[in-house]
């Protein structure tokens, strides 16, 4: 491993993720990975890599960096109050440093989380084929666990050849509001609550504090069951982006770190949407759109052209 980068303040919650470890579910090991895999895919394209590399995530208050040897680096997602050597330095496009430049993020001024990407990717023992830190299992990343002050991080190998002569960035950069209304697709278990869809989807929640990597909690008016619904739901399999019903009838929306659940699901968010929510902060209102199967589908198909484009617009540069 090349030492790149030095923690001299941790932040909120780093951890070190890449897009995750699907399939392992019936291993009891959740996906993990970027929260935000659009700002992570993106990060990782302005440095010259793969979306697959390896990223740091910050949650709303963001990391000190010392650096130990020249490199290139890209932050993108929540903004953190970027600053190189002291100084003000934009997101969403590259940078390129040298030994004892110094990097550090602020508390996010809108969004929640940033992704800190390096030329090479960042270096960290695969598990079960991804680097992405799970702290439930204490698998992947930095010895399974989030960054602290002194950890040394360093790059899989190194950037491209040409990158130290070229700056890139995107003619464009998401905006996160205090309002969000997310796509979703009815079920599994919708007839449970067929007297209560409609309120459902008119109803706008506040997002709670009470929010992590497994997922985070609505306040708003209840959720009811049907009377004659049953009273328990046995553990199932679950993903990211299923919205439970718990007996409060406050929602709870699924993110990365959950196998198993035992509330019924009344709808659940399109992947391409789960980004939004996850830049989301307490406090913000949060509604939901009912669409079929099928404009889930070609949502999905238009987000991934989009993010095509992007990635050919800077392969471009």
């Amino acid at each position: 491993m090349n030492a790149v980068l030095r923690v001299l303040k941790a932040g909120g919650l780093t951890t070190i993720q890449d897009l995750g470890r699907p399939g392992q579910a019936h291993l009891g090991v959740p996906k993990s990975g970027a929260m935000d895999d659009y700002s992570h895919s993106i990060a990782n394209w302005l440095c010259g890599n793969p979306a697959d590399c390896a990223t740091l995530e910050m949650t709303m208050v963001g990391a000190d960096f010392e650096v130990l040897a020249p490199c290139s680096i890209a932050v993108t997602g929540a903004d953190m109050d970027l600053r190189i050597n002291g100084k003000a330095a934009s997101q969403w496009q590259n940078h390129h440093l040298q030994a004892r430049d110094s990097i550090s993020l602020g508390m996010a001024a809108s969004g929640c989380r940033s992704y800190l990407a390096l030329a090479g990717g960042f270096a960290a023992k695969t598990v079960l084929s991804s680097r992405s830190t799970y702290l439930g299992g204490r698998l992947g990343g930095y010895e399974g666990r989030m960054l602290k002050k002194g950890d040394v991080l360093g790059s899989e190998a190194a950037g491209p050849n040409n990158l130290k002569q070229k700056r890139y960035r995107l003619p464009w950069s998401p905006r996160y509001g205090s309002s969000i209304v997310l796509r979703a697709i009815l079920g599994p278990q919708d007839d449970w609550f067929s007297q209560d869809i409609t309120r459902f989807f008119q109803t706008s929640f506040t997002l709670s504090s009470q929010s992590n990597r497994m997922g985070c909690r609505l306040q708003g008016r209840a959720i009811k069951k049907n009377n004659d619904s049953p009273e328990n739901l046995l553990s199932i399999p679950v993903t990211a982006g299923n919205i439970q019903i718990p007996p409060n009838g406050q929602p709870i929306v699924l993110f990365r770190e959950q196998t198993i659940g035992g509330y019924p699901v009344i709808a659940t968010v399109l992947s391409c949407d789960l980004w939004r929510l996850a830049q989301t902060q307490p406090g913000a209102e949060v509604s939901f759109q009912q669409v079929s199967l099928a404009e889930g589908q070609h949502i999905a198909s238009n987000l991934q052209a989009f993010m095509n484009e992007a990635q050919a617009l800077l392969r471009s540069q």
